[in-house]
Order: C-alpha cells, then structure tokens, then sequence
C-alpha cells in the first residue's frame, strides 16, 4: 500500500508530512476512531424553530378563514400541525443516531446511540474478527467471544468494504506495533 504525503505550512515554512493510513478514521497518538453519523440536514433546534415557524403561519391563515365563518379550517389546520408535529418528533429522535468505534490500549470500543439510548460494547483486540462482507448491502459484523455486533448502519454501503478494511488493518497495527 502507498501513502500520500501532505504538505503543510507551518511557521517554519512548508513541510512534508506522512499521511494517514485511514481515510475514514480519526488518528490521534493514543487511538484510531471512526465516528459513523447520519447525515442530517437540519438539527433538532432548527426543526422546532421550523415548526414554531409553520405553526404561526397555518393557525394564522386558519383565523383568518375562520373570521370569515369558515369555522372547519381552523380544526383541520390544527389536525395537520399535529401530524406534522408527529413527524418532525419522530425525525428529530433519530437525528443524533450514530455509531463510534475505537480502537485504544488494546480495545475496541463501540458506542451506538439510537433514538437517545446509547449502548457500549468492549471487545479485546487480540479476539475481535471483522467478518468479510458478502455484498455491500451487508452491515459489518463484528464479533468475539460469543459476541456478535452489526455495525456500518449509518454508511454508505459502497464506503462499507473500505470501512471493514480499515478497521482489520488498525486492529493488525494494534498487535504489532503502536498506532500512527
């Protein structure tokens, strides 16, 4: 495998530098990370402001028809605020979900957060397998001692192979020799 160098500048003036092995890793000196997150557009802080937003604007056009004696609109106005409510809830619960995986002093830590429950799982490196993928579609299927977890949830499945990958390649590296 080949690795790039990076140029950076620094006050001294430019300097090559090694890359990481990783492209979808955070390396630090004491550990590798991956973070694996959903991809969301807007936060739960925002929606509210959106739906604080929508909530003006519908109930006031609904006043508005129900000035005028259409007293109907008024209750169907506020029927659709709640489904929309109701879908927006539902959205935000899950725009934290997420995945983080690390690999630090001889474990590999995988923290899952779904619908705001978070769940860690500690595996020893020297027993983690990272099973191969069949097809993309699969998860990546991590597993030691009786221990078997689905991770990759939240990537793309084209990304998943080269997830896995690095992943076998960090816990090789964490065996052998310390991390870079």
């Amino acid at each position: 495998m080949r690795e790039a160098l990076v140029l950076s500048v620094n006050p001294e003036g430019l300097a090559l530098q090694e890359a990481s092995a990783y492209r979808l890793a955070c390396v630090s000196d004491q550990a590798v990370a991956w973070h694996l997150r959903r991809n969301c557009s807007v936060t739960p802080r925002q929606l509210g402001g959106i739906y604080a937003g929508l909530c003006l604007v519908s109930l006031g056009i609904a006043i508005g028809f129900w000035w005028l004696g259409a007293k109907l609109v008024l209750g169907f106005a506020g029927l659709e605020l709640l489904a929309v409510g109701a879908a927006f809830l539902a959205y935000a619960r899950h725009a934290a979900d997420g995945e983080t995986v690390s690999l630090q002093g001889g474990r590999l830590v995988v923290e899952r957060e779904y619908a705001g429950r978070r769940e860690k799982v500690e595996f020893g490196c020297a027993h983690v397998r990272i099973a191969p993928l069949t097809s993309e579609q699969n998860l990546i299927e991590v597993m030691a001692h009786g221990q078997r977890l689905d991770i990759g949830r939240h990537v793309r499945p084209e990304w998943r192979p080269v997830l896995a990958g690095e992943m076998r390649r960090a816990l090789d590296a964490a065996g052998s020799q310390p991390l870079r």
